[in-house]
């Protein structure tokens, strides 16, 4: 299963979000020799979800008053 991704606020790519944090990655464009350098994105808090899913499985749960029906 792959993380979700949001746009990174600081180099503007599609970046994997892993436990509420972007991935570490490099910034956007090419690399100036062959130092590694991460992005000041990388690690930054990652704005909650507009649409949060409704369940883990993706169904979803209708506002019904007392007890769902079991079948």
């Amino acid at each position: 299963m792959s993380a979700p991704r949001r746009r990174c606020p600081i180099c503007r790519r599609e970046i994997a979000v892993v436990a509420g944090r972007f991935a570490r990655h490099d910034p956007a464009g090419s690399r100036a020799g062959a130092e590694l350098v991460s992005c000041p994105g990388s690690r930054r808090q990652a704005p909650l979800d507009p649409a949060p899913q409704p369940s883990l499985d993706g169904s979803l749960v209708t506002a019904f008053p007392g007890q769902l029906p079991l079948f």
